[in-house]
């Protein structure tokens, strides 16, 4: 079973990436907003690559 803490530190991750990518996606023509998609999509993919070895390792 998943604790609460453990909820809240996978969430906090995803809803930041999430928040970057729609912020980056706003300001695409620009390198910030290109660096905001960037940065957004590997907070995701590194949450979820975390979570997957997490369950490998056990």
């Amino acid at each position: 079973m998943i604790t609460m803490s453990s909820f809240h530190a996978m969430l906090v991750p995803i809803l930041t990436g999430m928040l970057l990518l729609a912020v980056g996606f706003n300001f695409r023509d620009k390198n910030a907003g290109v660096f905001a998609m960037w940065i957004g999509m590997l907070m995701i993919l590194a949450t979820v690559v975390y979570k997957i070895l997490a369950k490998l390792n056990e």
